[in-house]
């Protein structure tokens, strides 16, 4: 409880939902990672319990996992769903041919 004592509060007047909601993510990903580790990243910071090496290798690792996210969530979405063939408009080094009936492809 004694960490709820340290807690700031804070009113925001947000324009934009979007950035509402991720606002609203990151309050409760701390709160996730305070239950989890039983202590602020502020906290490890001053203390010292992680370098800036161990920092780094926590992005990088966090990177990782994002493009893993990623490629799982193409490979999902090309599973549930075939791809149509989308127009795209020709490059403009292919305009002139365009003009002629001659086709870029």
């Amino acid at each position: 409880m004694e960490h709820l004592l340290k807690m700031k509060s804070k009113t925001i007047k947000f324009r934009d939902p979007v950035v509402e909601n991720v606002v609203d993510k990151f309050v409760s990903r701390s709160d996730v990672g305070f239950a989890k580790y039983g202590q602020s990243m502020h906290n490890e910071r001053i203390t010292k319990q992680k370098d800036l090496a161990g920092y780094l290798n926590d992005i990088q690792e966090e990177l990782m996992d994002a493009i893993l996210y990623i490629q799982a969530a193409r490979e999902e979405l090309a599973d549930t769903k075939p791809e149509p063939e989308a127009f795209r408009p020709p490059h403009p080094s292919h305009a002139d041919d365009l003009e002629y009936g001659i086709s870029p492809i």
